[in-house]
């Protein structure tokens, strides 16, 4: 079985805001940005891992990726993550 690819959401806990895209391998990937790898991030630490899902391929998840950078993809994930600040 081939791996996944992962679209993931950040959220900054600096600024308030998300950063959204995608990933073969998002362990390593969330370290690359919480550690200051990631040039469009490294500004906005520290991060918090908000969001995933899992794609078969690279082209679902680009396609993914760019759906939920739109104003349609924004209300779905505010619809999804509406109760996710609630156990805090």
């Amino acid at each position: 079985m081939e791996r996944f690819y992962y679209v993931y959401l950040l959220k900054s806990l600096k600024d308030g805001k998300h950063y959204t895209a995608y990933t073969k391998n998002l362990k390593i990937r969330f370290n690359e940005h919480a550690n200051g790898k990631v040039a469009s991030t490294k500004s906005r630490r520290p991060l918090v891992l908000i969001y995933f899902e899992g794609c078969l391929n690279q082209q679902d998840a680009t396609y993914r990726e760019k759906y939920l950078k739109t104003h349609y993809g924004k209300m779905y994930l505010k619809n999804r993550l509406k109760h996710w600040n609630d156990e805090e």
